[in-house]
């Protein structure tokens, strides 16, 4: 659990995730334009009123990123990102194919880590 090859997907994914929660409050990474789809999803989530999830996903991608940063309940916070990186890779597949290489590799990491530290949910299935 403590290899080094671990430990840097543990940073990489804490950092991405840091940066990215942070950027939909700061916007520190200017959003070009987008994609028709993508801009009609996002209107009708501000227009039905539930457009707070998008907050509440970030507010939890910067709790994930923290903890994964910290190295503090990493496989608490692993499971607790394995269906927001989920959500992330389709929202990337089906309206924002432009970002849909660090969709892949959120994903990609997120599984490999869960992995890594599989000895921790073994009691889950017990």
């Amino acid at each position: 659990m403590n290899s080094t090859f671990t430990t840097i997907l543990r940073i990489i994914l804490g950092l991405a995730l840091l940066v990215f929660g942070l950027n939909k409050f700061l916007t520190f990474i200017p959003m070009f334009d987008m994609a028709p789809a993508t801009s009609n999803f996002l209107d009708s989530l501000e227009t039905s009123g539930y457009s707070y999830i998008l907050s509440t996903v970030a507010i939890l991608e910067i709790l994930v990123g923290i903890l994964l940063l910290l190295k503090k309940w990493v496989p608490f916070a692993l499971i607790l990102l394995a269906p927001i990186s989920i959500n992330i890779l389709l929202f990337h597949i089906f309206l924002d194919v432009s970002g849909l290489a660090v969709a892949v590799a959120i994903v990609a990491i997120n599984i490999i880590l869960i992995y890594k530290y599989w000895k921790s949910y073994r009691p889950l299935f017990q």
